[in-house]
């Protein structure tokens, strides 16, 4: 337990506690230029909340990072320091992970350490570092998608959460599964969750169906004892449940279940406890749609989810259909539609946004207490390209209302084609203090 005089100025006891935190003054976007044709480094840029404008750009040290998901060295079930010191920021594409402070100047991050894809590869064997999440035990974890020839593989990152020294692996043997992406863990529970996209060598080159026939991309979630390290159970959502990116599991710590959306069938999944162990249940299904010009019926691409601090909404975007759905969740086997907006996609909906958008709504970054929803476009450099060319990739922000209804904030737009170094895209969003996809509470 930690007292008043202890407790880091941004940790939260509980999620009720959390949803009284104070409204964000800036944030922290990855930005990448993987793809756009500019030859410089990835960078994570600084937005001021108020202004809606970039105030910083720290660069990384190299160019091909392909910037994507990032996390914090500490969060509300594991605080690792005085407060939110580092921020960890894997390059998807180059397997190079940065260690960068926020606690000299946190309007004006720098790189501390950089670990050299050589020595993640050197001591897990693994490459293509994804989720990050702060662990009990003083660790940092981190997911990894991909052996060392970039075949697909399932195994986890551990770093010391104070020196940032690498570790190793984190999984204590046993069988491994053969593909991974995101995860979240249940300290109370004892469970870690994780889920699956495809092999890097299938994915990263662009997005082929007939990869999906041969059995390169996933369609499972798997159920680990967190204590042990070890798989205990796989859950096979199969052929509606391809794609299972994003885990969210409620934020009750004593919470049994949650949620997962599986990107190519465009589907959202409920998992829960049964029985002793663990069972799926599809409760959200998005239905394809015929365009002129494509081979195959426009799937929505649910590639992104966010719960609120209090259970009670359920949010994701249809990256390729272009719509950003507001759910009530207050009965997760029975979801209901409480909003719904246009932003983008490839289906040629009149915006809600009160401008013209190009690609779709991707990445979802929800406020502590419920309010703010930050939307970004990129979803992978190959795949930004070929099916949306000549990307422009922007960061917005959607008020949503106490009792559900989602408006787009027309005060917050940012730009980031046109800007001095030239096009970038956005990708993952995290908040000063953190977020709805960063707090988990022991």
């Amino acid at each position: 337990m930690h007292t008043e005089h202890q407790r880091p100025a941004s940790f939260h006891s509980s999620p009720q506690e959390a949803l009284q935190a104070p409204p964000e003054e800036f944030l922290y976007l990855a930005c990448l230029h993987e793809g756009t044709g500019v030859g410089a480094p990835d960078f994570i840029a600084v937005i001021d909340a108020e202004q809606g404008r970039i105030v910083h750009e720290t660069p990384m040290p190299n160019v091909g990072d392909e910037l994507h998901h990032f996390g914090w060295n500490r969060c509300s079930s594991a605080c690792h320091g005085p407060d939110r010191s580092h921020l960890i920021v894997p390059g998807f594409r180059s397997s190079r992970i940065h260690i960068v402070t926020v606690a000299d100047d946190p309007r004006a991050p720098r790189i501390e350490k950089v670990i050299e894809p050589e020595e993640v590869v050197r001591k897990t064997g693994y490459t293509r570092p994804h989720t990050t999440h702060c662990m009990p035990g003083g660790n940092v974890v981190v997911s990894m998608l991909g052996d060392a020839e970039g075949n697909g593989a399932c195994g986890f990152a551990v770093l010391d959460a104070e020196s940032f020294e690498l570790k190793g692996r984190w999984e204590d043997g046993g069988e491994t599964p053969s593909l991974n992406y995101d995860f979240w863990y249940q300290p109370r529970k004892n469970v870690l969750l994780s889920s699956e996209f495809g092999e890097p060598n299938a994915y990263e080159p662009g997005f082929d169906l007939a990869d999906v026939e041969a059995g390169r991309y996933g369609h499972r979630l798997h159920f680990w004892n967190l204590a042990e390290r070890k798989l205990e159970q796989t859950v096979d959502l199969g052929e509606s449940g391809l794609l299972p990116f994003e885990v969210r599991w409620k934020h009750d710590p004593e919470a049994e279940e949650g949620f997962v959306g599986a990107a190519l069938s465009s589907t959202m999944w409920r998992f829960r406890r049964d029985n002793g162990g663990w069972a799926a249940d599809q409760v959200i299904a998005v239905e394809p749609v015929e365009l002129e010009g494509w081979p195959f019926p426009v799937p929505g691409v649910m590639s992104d989810l966010v719960l609120s601090m209090d259970d009670r909404f359920l949010y994701f975007s249809d990256w390729l259909h272009g719509d950003l759905r507001q759910y009530d969740v207050s009965d997760p086997a029975s979801p209901k539609l409480t909003g719904r907006l246009w932003l983008g996609g490839v289906l040629g909906r009149p915006s809600d946004a009160g401008r013209e958008l190009n690609g779709g709504p991707q990445m979802l970054q929800l406020s502590l207490d419920g309010r703010r929803l930050y939307v970004s476009n990129s979803l992978l450099s190959t795949w930004d390209n070929q099916f949306y060319p000549g990307m422009r990739s922007w960061l917005l922000r959607v008020n949503c209302g106490p009792d559900g209804g989602m408006e787009v904030d027309r005060d917050f737009f940012v730009d980031l084609h046109d800007r001095p170094g030239g096009p970038a895209r956005a990708h993952e969003v995290r908040l000063q203090n953190g977020d709805c996809t960063t707090e988990i509470f022991q």
